[in-house]
């Protein structure tokens, strides 16, 4: 089991830098009582389904008197060969209290006083973890996108890992353009198997559906065109942190163009680095009259 302890400054980015680790794959629990640690840890153990788990554990000021114990705890793991990292999350004065100024929140230790008299507790209270820590992010001009890039280039099991999952999604534009579409394109110039009477009521999951829609060769130069697109964005929306992309091909039903547009896009997609990958099509069956067996 690999265990991750992640601490530091409040307002310096702990429950985002939590998010972000369960996006690749940590268990993480935050504000876990600093008693119950060493029972946690150990029942983990014990479990034969969770020792490869990795779990990142969020503690901070709101540990309150308790905080203190985390040191022998960390000490005993190490004795122990329980391995154990400790991030620390720092952030400079200035904007720690620019940011709970925009919140318009108290600093945890402030009470009715100023923020930056909590900041100056806080730190000292912290010091003994930002000493022994074996990561320090200084959060003062990192963008979430560079925080991101920074945890998965330390704890992605896969350094190629791309924390992106991507909906390829097919539709038909008279049953409306999906609300969560972040790319949309039209393929109602394609030709139009709703027209041909033995088609009609077949999908472009089927060959001689995707074979009409296919022909004359206006479908190939669209898909040419539309995979060195996604191509050319993907890594690009990796880079920028993005970690969801739902890919919307439209057709006027629903049945049949966006349907094999959608396929073949998949297709395309599955056969590149790794990353979350789903085809779903949401009309598909909307009003289709599926013979009956005789």
């Amino acid at each position: 089991m690999k265990l991750v302890v992640v601490t530091g400054m409040s307002g310096a980015g702990k429950t985002v830098a939590l998010k972000m680790m369960e996006d690749i794959g940590f268990y993480c629990v935050d504000n876990l009582p600093i008693p119950l640690m060493r029972e946690f840890v150990s029942l983990l153990e014990g479990n034969p389904q969770r020792q490869s788990e990795r779990v990142a554990l969020g503690i901070d000021i709101r540990s309150g008197q308790d905080l203190p114990l985390l040191d022998g705890i960390l000490k005993d793991w190490k004795q122990e060969n329980i391995s154990c990292e400790v991030l620390f999350l720092d952030c400079s004065d200035e904007v720690l209290v620019r940011r709970y100024k925009e919140t318009r929140r108290s600093h945890p230790l402030s009470g009715a006083g100023r923020i930056d008299q909590g900041i100056v507790r806080e730190r000292e209270t912290l010091a003994f973890l930002k000493a022994g820590a074996d990561y320090i992010f200084d959060t003062s001009k990192l963008l979430t996108k560079d925080l991101r890039h920074e945890i998965e280039k330390l704890f992605s099991e896969n350094r190629r890992f791309d924390n992106l999952f991507i909906t390829i999604l097919s539709f038909g534009f008279k049953y409306g353009i999906p609300a969560d579409a972040d790319l949309v394109f039209d393929v109602r110039f394609l030709p139009n198997p709703f027209y041909v009477e033995e088609l009609k009521q077949h999908t472009g999951e089927e060959a001689p559906v995707r074979d009409y829609v296919m022909q004359g060769g206006t479908a190939e130069q669209f898909l040419a065109k539309l995979y060195d697109m996604i191509d050319f964005l993907i890594p690009n929306y990796v880079q920028e942190g993005k970690n969801q992309l739902v890919i919307a091909i439209g057709c006027t039903g629903g049945r049949h163009r966006s349907v094999t547009v959608a396929d073949a896009l998949f297709r395309h997609m599955s056969q590149l680095r790794p990353m979350g990958l789903k085809l779903e099509h949401r009309d598909k069956d909307r009003n289709r009259q599926i013979p009956t067996q005789p």
